[in-house]
């Protein structure tokens, strides 16, 4: 299923293939592209020892120069202490670790700037994504895509978060227009220019799919395995969904109306200006009949819409000054060209 509004590339518009550091068992790989494994972790330490190596096991029979990148998230438990036993044991296998608690888009923003290959893999450290399906999302970007998710089908999941998850992407499609049904899938693959592209802050790694589409690249989900978490318990409680649901309120700003600030505040604005001019009608009516209008909250109320649209309006057009400014001194980089197909001159 194809989620986005970009078509994928053609072949010959892919890009070309390129090894990091020129690994010789590229010759006889079927797979074009190197890659590079990000996994956030926080107090992951036992699922670790389990996941990374499976993970491992997959790259080596896939024969492509890969490197696997944990990004410990200010970790409390043993997981320092299992990454440096675990790096010891696989050469291709590095570590970060933060210093505090960052949150998982943070993680993943810096694995994106420390990862050296072309393709990036985003896995949770929980064992719950199948590491086997990794083949099959590589092979899918083959076909054009520039983003695949790991949409998980049957869910080993509480009943709770199953059922709040289904909401949540349906919410998040609706509003979006971005068609998919599992965005916040922790197993993806992207390749290296949607991770330079797309800035993740606060919470909005449960977006990227969603950012990556607005940013003009063609995205698409593959059903993938789900398994039970090996061991401990979930990081992420119930709070995480209204914060889902206020960083898509962040996300639909910053898709559509990061360059026209004006039609979002201009509009809401001018709503409240006539409700207020609404309410002050009714109160000069009222003056004129004679009905007393001094002590009517309507007068107090309409008086209030009044000033808030002043100050929306004022809002939007400080936002399209300061658009303004930034795209005509800086350059509008968020829409520079990719390629040219021709070029066209006078006869």
């Amino acid at each position: 299923m194809s989620v986005g509004p970009v078509q994928p590339r053609s072949d010959d518009q892919a890009p070309a293939a390129a090894l990091s550091n020129g690994d010789t068992r590229a010759e006889s790989s079927p797979w074009p592209t190197s890659i590079s494994v990000v996994i956030p972790a926080l107090n992951e330490a036992e699922n670790l020892v389990e996941t990374v190596p499976q993970i491992i096991a997959v790259l080596e029979k896939m024969n492509v120069d890969y490197e696997v990148l944990v990004v410990d998230d200010g970790s409390t438990d043993g997981t320092p202490q299992v990454m440096r036993q675990l790096c010891a044991t696989h050469p291709h296998l590095r570590s970060i670790r933060l210093r505090r608690n960052a949150g998982k888009a943070a993680a993943l923003s810096i694995g994106f700037e420390a990862g050296k290959n072309d393709i990036f893999v985003t896995m949770d450290a929980d064992g719950q994504d199948e590491p086997g399906e990794i083949p099959a999302l590589v092979a899918k970007l083959d076909e054009g895509f520039d983003l695949v998710t790991g949409r998980r089908s049957i869910r080993q999941d509480l009943f709770l978060k199953r059922h709040t998850s289904q909401l949540y992407n349906a919410t998040t499609s609706w509003v979006s227009g971005v068609p998919g049904r599992d965005f916040n899938s922790g197993l993806k693959v992207l390749r290296r220019e949607v991770a330079e592209a797309v800035d993740l802050y606060g919470e909005l790694h449960r977006y990227l799919p969603v950012l990556a589409s607005w940013s003009g690249f063609s995205v698409t989900e593959v059903e993938v395995e789900h398994h039970s978490r090996l061991h401990g318990t979930t990081k992420y409680g119930v709070a995480r969904f209204w914060r889902g649901f206020f960083d898509l309120g962040t996300v639909k700003f910053i898709t559509s109306y990061n360059r026209r600030p004006f039609h979002l505040f201009g509009g809401a604005g001018l709503l409240s200006a006539l409700i207020g001019t609404a309410l002050l009608i009714w109160m000069f009516i009222r003056h004129v009949m004679g009905l007393p209008v001094g002590n009517h909250p309507a007068l107090i109320t309409g008086v209030l819409f009044e000033v808030v649209a002043v100050q929306l309006l004022s809002f939007g057009l400080l936002g399209e000054l300061i658009v303004y400014l930034i795209t005509t001194r800086r350059g509008d980089k968020s829409i520079a060209p990719v390629e040219y197909i021709a070029e066209f001159r006078n006869p």
